[in-house]
């Protein structure tokens, strides 16, 4: 309430950090956590076999993990930070408070892991002979690195989903050490393991000449890297789906497609194991018979537990609804020690940046627009993403709409929809709200601008 607002009008709010976030956690898991430890592991191996081809593969590939995670992966997670403070302040300001101790370290393994992967990829010609076991070293230290700083976040998704006993406790540690902390962990470690996998094997088309020892022995590994993982991450993903809450859980089909394709959120389900079995077969097949993995298969490899992970971050989002914080910051950025007051006075009275402060029968409509903006665009737009025009005509047909109706559906939509927050703001906002949202169906303009 004490931030100024942002809104993307079509693209829509939470869109922002998704796309932003999604692409971060990708080369994070993929292209860092997962792929460095290969990458070491085919450099010991090439050392131990006085294999220079094999070594210069290895340094090609960490040529592109260097690439991508110091481009790409940093500016996406710089990202991050300001699409939530742009999107979200209330929540991220929260999360710094709880976590200030947690981001600090954070960061200081991330300064160490950026001079690490420095040293350890502009050295890699330097240091050979009796020196390459150093340099091997210390891609065991950037590797060790890179999951630290991705242990450290996962508590704090973990806690944004289930945030344990810090509701009562209000500590760092018991915020850290929340219940899906764990398993969440041990599902990304061996996904991100996996997936390095199948970038693997698309490097190795790309690098090596076809039907090379090279690449067969590369490709080979690759896929048995993979196997080995997945099975992990399977197991990981079931400790933590077992690790949800009840109340959390009945979200799923809503979290795995949309509101309007709940209910054949099955199909999802089946999709995503179909795009499991297709890793496995061709994980299987690089093993069994190297010679006929190409560029095709490896990528649509890569892509399928790109999609698989990219999937997940959707659904654990989602799960929390209608929170950001369980328990304590509700989805729209209000908490919910708050509601008593703001429900008695209306949010317009709580809110720095409002043009207005009270609905009077002048401003009604003003108001009601001010109301979505500050109660509701977190998560809808008028007309693009989750777009209420669309959400009206599906709920009530073609207009005019009923503003009574609406004003009346807005005050029990917490019960017939479990992902939606309570409306925070008193009776007369919420009818002027019920008012602004019936007009989108007329040719109404509010302040010289179409509502």
């Amino acid at each position: 309430m004490d931030f100024p607002l942002f809104h993307l009008a079509y693209f829509g709010d939470r869109t922002l950090i998704a796309v932003i976030a999604i692409l971060h956690v990708l080369i994070n898991h993929a292209f860092a956590v997962g792929f460095i430890p290969l990458v070491v592991v085919l450099e010991r191996q090439a050392a131990a076999r006085g294999d220079a081809a094999g070594d210069a593969l290895a340094k090609r590939f960490m040529g592109v993990a260097f690439v991508l995670t110091t481009t790409i992966g940093a500016l996406t997670g710089v990202g991050i930070w300001l699409s939530t403070a742009l999107i979200n302040p209330e929540a991220i300001g929260s999360l710094l408070r709880v976590f200030f101790w947690a981001w600090f370290t954070e960061w200081l393994v991330f300064i160490s892991e950026v001079a690490l992967i420095l040293a350890y990829y502009l050295t890699w010609d330097q240091w050979t002979g009796p020196r390459k076991a150093a340099h091997i070293r210390l891609g065991w230290t950037l590797a060790a690195f890179s999951w630290i700083t991705m242990a450290i976040i996962v508590a704090i998704l973990g806690f944004m989903l289930t945030p344990g006993s810090w509701a009562s406790e209000r500590g760092l540690f018991s915020g850290l050490l929340n219940p899906t902390y764990l398993p969440q962990l041990a599902f990304r470690t061996p996904l991100a393991l996996a997936m390095a996998g199948c970038v693997g094997l698309a490097l190795s088309v790309l690098f090596t000449e076809r039907d090379s020892d090279l690449r067969h022995r590369t490709v080979r590994f690759c896929g048995l890297w993979t196997l080995v993982f997945l099975p992990f991450a399977a197991a990981g993903l079931v400790w933590w789906w077992a690790s949800v809450p009840a109340d959390l859980a009945q979200n799923l089909a809503t979290a795995l497609a949309t509101q309007q394709a709940a209910a054949q959120s099955y199909v999802v389900l089946w999709t995503l194991l179909g795009l499991a079995g297709i890793v496995v077969a061709v994980a299987a097949l690089a093993v069994i018979a190297p010679r006929r993995i190409g560029l095709t298969l490896a990528v649509i490899a890569l892509v399928a537990t790109c999609l698989e992970l990219g999937w997940f971050e959707r659904t654990r989002e989602f799960l929390r609804k209608p929170w950001s914080v369980p328990g304590y910051l509700y989805a729209n950025r209000f908490r919910a020690e708050d509601y008593p007051m703001l429900q008695r006075d209306g949010i317009l009275a709580h809110a720095a940046w409002s043009p207005v402060r009270q609905v009077t029968a002048g401003n009604r409509l003003v108001a009601g627009r001010t109301v979505f903006d500050l109660a509701c665009a977190t998560c809808h737009t008028v007309d693009g993403l989750n777009g209420m025009r669309a959400i009206l005509r599906t709920m009530y047909g073609p207009p005019p709409w009923d503003a009574d109706a609406i004003a009346a559906y807005i005050a029990t939509i917490h019960d017939s929809r479990f992902y939606m927050p309570p409306f925070p703001g008193n009776d007369t906002e919420r009818e002027a709200l019920g008012a602004w949202l019936a007009a989108l169906g007329s040719p109404l303009t509010v302040a010289g601008k179409a509502p």
